[in-house]
């Protein structure tokens, strides 16, 4: 895993300041400690920062190839590239290295754009062809690997593996984009289609961008996405041994690595599942990784336990608690943009407690969008069954008004907040699963904005890309349409998010098995009924699983990782919560009412309103805008 910068001049050709490249690197110095290096030439500069965890000793970047045509920077790993080695040394191909790297220029010298096709793996790489005088950059199926870019003054673009690379050059505008401020408050992080600052840009998860000297910047190409509009035919226990052989053979190649290697371990059906793959391909206990909470209804620490137990681990556990917040500052400068999944903080935690032992660590990210293990996506399939059912001006001219008058119970069970419920049956599946999905809907960000600032938004609405995405969706129903929104909304821009900063704050490798790009496209291949089953997700998993694990871990409610923020909002963080109203930082954007701000963090305070996770967003939206210098 590394950091990867560089600038390309679009239209001319100008000299490039190795220097700078090298500021852009330097600040990316945490996502590779090990090894630095800059290659400059006509119009072009690529800089790079290395973690070494193949090929230790050798596989130096930015890298040339053999024919001395091509140079590579790399981020990420190639699980395939041993195969793919020995096909291109069929070829013709002569290697130097023992490495992934020197794969993927072989490849793109006998494949060129279609390299990235072949590739199995998480990746963001940078290749300029000097024959060709053109740069390629890639990243890779699902997101895993961050790829930010953007125009500058003088002719360049400039891109980075984080936003930080681009704010080292000098030329780099600091403008915020209002509508990422929208975003930011109905999902908690700025999805991938925006950025919180005008003009910089992120290559989408499956894009590729060609840049040439004798152009301008082109829109980035899409080469991969997965398709929910097959059914598999096959037997279920066919299938399900289908799903165990995409298992086994996802988490093994992840095991390949010269440097010690570990997994983070919740005790849910997801962490569980890779380290019982671990354990069977394992000659020595695993390591395994997990955190948990001082608040006893949000720590599953007994379940890790468990498991760790049950495959006879190499455990270590952590607690986290309320006064661990001082390092707020520090996880608001991993992200450069505005976040605000608080479970961002324990996330970091576990990441420093395994870096203290392995340098990569295995994770469970994945398997709930791909096959369907949110309770949301269970309760939309729910609703659009019901939809069918209610005619659409009942639902309209009904359902609609009475949710809008139906008191809010946020403290009742998912299945009785008739509000939530009315209120989604009321639209299109799209509109509703976008309210699911939302931290703060559409009418309570209206009630925070200055007028001011809806004015500058006008008619635009932070759903409007999602639902756009969900009515484009290569899907068959309302689950499929979930998922897939799932898959290309949220998965990147939150828990990939989430899990690349705080790893690579501590110079750790996360690898996700379970995103294993051929075991996504099975899944979405998978009828319904093994998706969803009653009010079961992730049925085939649960059912295949069940050699290995015992049912109090596969039925378990799901709890996920969850921060206890509200309960830390009304005691030891109160202080932050009434303070920000008061935020100098705030107050200057003239974005906000800052009445209202301060009537919401009384009210959740005192216990009548629990506004946690908007209080959350504020703060690290406060915190963010400091870190990024906007006065």
């Amino acid at each position: 895993m590394c950091g990867i910068a560089g600038l390309f001049h679009c239209g001319t050709i100008k000299p490039v300041d190795p220097l700078r490249v090298e500021r852009m690197t330097g600040v990316l110095a945490h996502r590779g400690p090990d090894g630095a290096g800059v290659w400059t030439g006509p119009g072009v500069g690529l800089g790079h920062r290395r973690l070494s965890v193949i090929d230790v000793e050798g596989s130096p970047q930015p890298m040339a190839s053999f024919s001395g045509r091509s140079i590579v920077i790399f981020n990420g790993e190639i699980y395939n590239y041993r195969e793919l080695r020995r096909e291109l040394t069929e070829y013709g191909a002569t290697f130097q290295t023992e490495g992934d790297t020197e794969v993927i220029l072989e490849a793109w010298e006998r494949w060129g754009p279609d390299c990235v096709r072949r590739l199995n793996g998480m990746f963001a790489f940078a290749i300029y062809d000097q024959g060709r005088r053109e740069l390629f950059l890639a990243r890779d199926r699902l997101g895993v690997k961050p790829l930010f870019y953007c125009e500058l003054s003088d002719g360049s673009v400039a891109f980075a593996s984080e936003l930080k690379g681009l704010l080292a050059h000098p030329l780099m505008r600091r403008e915020v984009d209002p509508k990422a401020i929208e975003d930011y408050l109905a999902w908690g992080y700025v999805p991938d289609h925006r950025s919180i600052l005008r003009g910089v840009k992120k290559l989408p998860a499956g894009h590729t961008l060609t840049l040439r000297h004798d152009g301008g910047v082109p829109e980035p190409q899409q080469y991969w996405d997965v398709s929910f509009a097959e059914r598999s035919a096959a037997k279920p226990r066919d299938l399900e041994a289908e799903l165990l052989h995409h298992l086994q053979e996802a988490v093994t190649s992840r095991m390949v690595a010269d440097v010690p290697l570990g997994a983070f371990l919740s005790g849910g059906v997801d962490s569980s599942t890779v380290v019982a793959f671990m354990a069977e391909a394992s000659r020595r206990p695993v390591s395994t990784f997990s955190i948990g909470f001082d608040v006893a209804e949000a720590d599953e620490t007994s379940h890790a336990e468990k498991v760790a137990a049950l495959f006879g681990t190499d455990h270590s556990a952590h607690t986290v608690s309320a006064d661990q917040f001082d390092a707020i500052d520090t996880v608001a400068g991993m992200f450069d943009e505005p976040f605000a999944d608080a479970s961002a903080l324990p996330t970091w935690r576990v990441c420093q407690l395994a870096r203290e032992n392995v340098t990569i660590a295995l994770s469970g990210d994945g398997a709930d969008e791909a096959m369907a293990g949110y309770r949301r996506q269970v309760f939309h399939h729910r609703e659009e069954q019901a939809r069918r059912l209610i005619p659409n001006a009942v639902r309209e001219k009904v359902l609609g008004p009475l949710g809008r008058v139906y008191p809010k119970a946020d403290w009742a069970p998912r299945p009785l907040r008739a509000k939530t419920t009315l209120q989604s049956l009321a639209g299109s599946g799209a509109h509703g699963y976008a309210r699911a999905l939302a931290v703060v809907p559409s009418e309570w960000r209206g009630a925070l904005y200055s007028n001011a600032f809806a004015a500058q938004l006008g008619e635009y609405r932070a759903e409007d890309p999602f639902v756009e995405l969900m009515a484009k969706a290569p899907a068959r129903s309302g689950l499929d349409r979930a998922q897939y929104a799932d898959l290309k909304f949220w998965l990147p821009g939150d828990i990939l998010t989430k899990v690349d900063r705080t790893s690579m704050a501590v110079s750790l490798e996360a690898r996700e098995p379970l995103l294993d790009h051929r075991l996504v496209e099975f899944a979405a291949c998978l009828p319904e009924g093994l998706r969803v089953k009653g009010m079961q997700g992730k049925w085939l998993l649960k059912t295949a699983m069940g050699r290995y694990l015992p049912n109090d871990i596969l039925y378990r409610p799901k709890q996920g990782f969850v921060t206890p923020v509200s309960e830390w909002l009304r005691g030891p963080l109160a202080g932050k919560a009434r303070g920000i109203a008061k935020s100098a930082m705030l107050a200057r954007t003239g974005w906000f009412d800052n009445a209202r701000l301060a009537e919401l963090a009384e009210a959740h305070i005192a216990g009548r309103s629990d506004h946690g996770r908007l209080l959350w967003q504020l703060v690290m939206l406060d915190r963010s805008l400091a870190r990024l210098g906007i006065t």
